[in-house]
């Protein structure tokens, strides 16, 4: 029994430090904006980590990857990182990450696996949650409205659609060839078992 624990938190620190990993790679795919909040495809990271990792690990990989930007390592879109981005522009979109994944994770699981639960998912926690936190504290810290700010994060839309999109074929992909990387969702393995073709 204990072995068993052992193993299961050993796998399960393991899949945080890949999805931190990712989330922190994918950041160096960024485009600059003159608002100072650079669209970047580390949200893509964020929503496949909510989608694969669900509500229980997929936190404690964003967490991962805040704290190591707040001891100063360049972990952020564009090489950023120190406890000054804590208090920038995308401030509230880095709290809203924590959040997302929740959503992702929660949503994701409230039935049977989906391309659409999946596309929903990463919509509703990746883009709208993260947008809830991100947009008023963006204004708060530039000190320009509400409203012109949201209108002006309108161009971040597209490219987060694109990322919605993205993240849903990836899982897809992913429940398809390796349904046990779907760490805290036990029917994942059960469901394959069940319909695995007879030899």
């Amino acid at each position: 029994m204990t072995t068993s624990r052992a193993t299961d938190t050993s796998a399960s620190l393991g899949r945080i430090a890949v999805f931190a990993a990712l989330i922190v790679v994918l950041g160096t795919v960024i485009v600059p904006l003159p608002s100072g909040v650079p669209i970047t495809a580390q949200t893509l990271g964020v929503m496949l980590a909510g989608l694969v990792l669900g509500p229980r690990l997929a936190p404690l990989a964003v967490v991962l990857v805040l704290a190591l930007a707040a001891v100063g390592l360049p972990v952020l879109a564009g090489g950023r990182g120190g406890l000054g981005v804590f208090v920038g522009p995308s401030a509230g979109y880095l709290v809203g990450w924590i959040a997302g994944v929740v959503v992702i994770g929660l949503l994701m699981r409230t039935g049977r696996f989906t391309w659409w639960r999946s596309a929903i998912a990463a919509l509703v926690g990746g883009v709208f949650v993260v947008y809830a936190f991100g947009i008023p504290v963006q204004s708060f810290v530039t000190a320009v409205p509400l409203g012109p700010t949201a209108l002006s994060s309108l161009a971040f839309l597209p490219g987060d659609l694109i990322k919605v999109v993205a993240a849903t074929l990836v899982v897809v992909a992913l429940r398809r060839a390796y349904p046990r990387a779907f760490a805290d969702d036990r029917r994942a393995s059960a469901h394959a078992t069940v319909v695995a073709p007879a030899p």
